[in-house]
């Protein structure tokens, strides 16, 4: 490999994870992490955050038994949630399988409620990468107006930067125009420097959101996997000028899990990002607890 014989130049994405401290120690990381649930999270229980978080959900349905008339049905429930809480923020994106593009965007009548199909052959990414371009490019053809993809895990392990960062690239230019998530599957990279080298790849090879888990793996979603992705994209911003979103999805069970997140991007990134365009939470079941917990009685909506 070019690391170990100093007589071959280092890759491009060798020297970009270079501009980067990736030697991180897990113990720090998970103290970090204590301290700002322990000195932080309880000023952010709130009312007013809760109704925030309400607008930065994706509605993710990505069962093995959706079917176009359950997935209809989804998409109007979206549009009803306008009309029966027209005091709250509407969901930020509804996100299903690329193949239900076309009935969400038929069905969709809620301005500003995007469309996320995962793509790239979700959730293990193992396929030809023709196949993960071609289901990405007609998942935007039939209405998708962004795309979560899964980073190559199995390339990243074997230390292949270059064909990960390739993947990542090919699918970005079938995006087109639609922002692309890259889902680092944190429960698989184990340790706290391997999130942030593949949080630092994917966004050097063109990921405009990076985001924690698919949510068919355990474990998924994890506090200090978001604080050293958050730590990340504070870092790439600061190196490029380029601001990038942040999206932990995969076990966000409670409102405190969520309140967890935001918390997190409060303390690391700051209010730039506490918006429904550069956060959100990947989810089936937050929102009616949310709901529930905003109208003070068991709602279930969804």
């Amino acid at each position: 490999m070019a690391t170990e014989n100093n007589n071959m130049p280092k890759s491009k994405y060798e020297e970009a994870l270079a501009k980067y401290n990736t030697d991180l120690d897990d113990k720090q990381v998970t103290e970090a992490v204590r301290k700002i649930i322990a000195e932080k999270v309880p000023e952010n229980d709130t009312l007013d955050v809760k109704k925030f978080l309400m607008g930065s959900i994706e509605l993710t349905t990505l069962k093995t038994t959706d079917s176009e008339e359950s997935v209809l049905a989804f998409t109007e429930r979206v549009n009803q949630f306008d009309e029966a809480y027209p005091a709250l923020p509407h969901v930020a994106t509804i996100c299903v399988y690329p193949n239900f593009a076309k009935i969400v965007s038929q069905t969709l009548e809620i301005d500003g409620v995007e469309i996320a199909c995962v793509s790239g052959c979700f959730p293990s990414s193992q396929s030809f990468i023709e196949v993960k371009v071609a289901e990405t490019m007609l998942a935007v053809k039939d209405g998708a107006t962004e795309i979560d993809i899964v980073m190559p895990v199995g390339k990243f392990l074997s230390g292949d930067y270059e064909g990960v960062c390739d993947d990542i690239s090919e699918l970005k230019e079938a995006c087109g125009e639609c922002p692309m998530k890259v889902i680092l599957e944190t429960g698989c990279l184990k340790t706290a420097s391997n999130i942030k080298k593949a949080s630092i790849l994917a966004m050097y090879a063109g990921a405009d959101y990076i985001k924690t888990s698919t949510g068919k793996l355990q474990p998924a979603a994890t506090p200090e996997a978001a604080y050293v992705m958050c730590q990340a994209i504070k870092e790439y911003y600061d190196e490029t000028g380029i601001q990038i979103g942040f999206k932990p999805a995969g076990g966000l069970n409670t409102v405190m899990d969520a309140i967890t997140y935001y918390t997190i991007v409060k303390e690391v990134l700051g209010e730039q990002w506490l918006t429904n365009r550069w956060f959100r939470l990947g989810t089936s079941r937050l929102a009616n607890l949310l709901l529930s917990e905003i109208e003070g009685k068991e709602t279930k909506f969804f």
